[in-house]
């Protein structure tokens, strides 16, 4: 059917209301909505945002499939209630080139369950020594306007002037994964009490810290704008608030599990618990939770970074880091900011859909839930409460840091321009 009544959701969390859809947009949001031709989603009070954007997703296709394909990090990513995913350019070869970047886009727009907006790598080969096609990736169909090097920092200064220098004639930005690399060779985990207990290499904060600090001031020199990675330490929540205090160009993510875990798990030896940047401490989770209510931190993107069973079931030195993240996001921010009362849903929906979606200029999402817009759209079921099982997953990876779990709440519908992409928590 064209047309979709969804019937007494509470829109951002506000008062029931039913929102027609009619093809690809919002037709009409009210009460007492007729029925007449429409498909009737009854939502029953479920929580109805619209559809979130990802900023920072691992798709691994090309090169890496066995961890992840376009097909099913968006299968995974519509099941979180995402519709856009941003896709970071680590892959093999490498999204250095106009032809990559398209082909990245054109698997997403062929596969369907999100759109897919690829994110070109600021150096060739992520190897900091040379810009890639910056404005070649840009002009490409896939229209490219974020570049990162994820996975690697750019941490020749020279570089990274040049990078912000280059995107600032076309209003691109640069997202830094923050890891000043000679402060954290042989590093395992977050430098501090755990580490030095378990006889790991310690991370310390300053390795992140300092990269932020310096790429700032960079930003304010350039005029240009910075976006950081996975922020993670209370220091640099504090380096971004001063540097947008003075009014520099600086947006900044948090993950998920930067928001909930801390590295005591480190104690168990799981390797599913080693990521980049690792794991931090109590009081830096905390910090991490305020800058996100306070608007310090701009965004929740998931870093959702799949690996195969063999590169976690393994020793830790030996393990790949990173987790998914794309199915448990919700939750995750929901147990942290909801349930303790530092978010509201219509602050979720700024944070994990309005600001991703307009840092990365992802026309079409992150937009109102209003008449006249695009029906990109999630409902949830924020009384849900259930264990994580990972067996359930979309994902081709299972490295999850929540199997077992119990979290609060789950997505069971997800519509892409009108259409459905997730159905009563199944797949159409």
């Amino acid at each position: 059917m064209s047309k979709i009544l969804i019937r007494g959701a509470k829109v951002l969390g506000g008062e029931p209301q039913d929102v027609l859809i009619d093809g690809e947009t919002i037709a009409q949001v009210g009460t007492g909505l007729p029925a007449e031709g429409a498909e009737v989603i009854e939502a029953d009070g479920k929580v109805l945002l619209p559809g979130l954007v990802d900023l920072h997703t691992h798709l691994r296709e090309p090169g890496r499939e066995d961890s992840e394909t376009v097909l099913t990090g968006t299968r995974a990513a519509a099941s979180g209630g995402y519709t856009a995913v941003f896709a970071m350019a680590n892959t093999f070869p490498v999204a250095d080139t106009a032809g990559v970047v398209e082909q990245v886009w054109r698997l997403g727009r062929d596969h369907g369950y999100c759109d897919v907006q690829p994110i070109g790598a600021v150096t060739v080969g992520l190897e900091g020594r040379k810009l890639a096609e910056l404005g070649a990736m840009h002009e490409s169909v896939a229209g490219v306007t974020v570049f990162s090097d994820d996975g690697k920092c750019v941490d020749d200064a020279v570089i990274m002037r040049r990078a912000l220098e280059y995107v600032k004639a076309f209003g691109g930005v640069v997202a830094q994964h923050a890891q000043e690399p000679r402060l954290t060779e042989g590093a395992q985990m977050n430098e501090g009490v755990v580490s030095a207990e378990l006889g790991l290499g310690g991370w310390p904060a300053v390795a992140e810290e300092s990269i932020i600090a310096r790429d700032v001031l960079l930003a304010e020199h350039v005029g240009s704008r910075v976006h950081i990675c996975h922020l993670s330490t209370a220091g640099s929540v504090e380096i971004v608030r001063w540097a947008k205090s003075r009014g520099i160009q600086v947006t900044a993510e948090v993950t998920p599990h930067h928001l909930l875990l801390t590295d005591e798990l480190v104690r168990t030896y799981n390797p599913v618990y080693k990521v980049n940047p690792p794991l931090r401490t109590e009081r830096d989770v905390m910090a991490l939770r305020e800058a996100l209510a306070d608007g310090t931190i701009d965004i929740v993107a998931t870093d959702h970074a799949p690996h195969p069973h063999e590169d976690k079931d393994c020793e830790w030195a030996a393990a790949a880091m990173g987790m998914v993240g794309l199915e448990t996001a919700l939750s995750v921010v929901q147990e942290t900011m909801v349930d303790t009362g530092l978010l509201d849903w219509a602050g979720v929906a700024d944070r994990m859909s309005a600001k991703p979606a307009r840092i990365g200029q992802a026309t079409g999402h992150g937009r109102p839930v209003s008449a006249g817009e695009p029906a990109n759209l999630t409902l949830v079921d924020t009384a849900y409460r259930g264990q994580v099982d990972p067996a359930g997953f979309a994902s081709r990876s299972r490295n999850t840091p929540y199997q077992g779990r119990e979290l609060p709440g789950r997505v069971t519908h997800t519509w892409l321009r009108g259409k459905a992409t997730l159905v009563d928590g199944k797949l159409t």
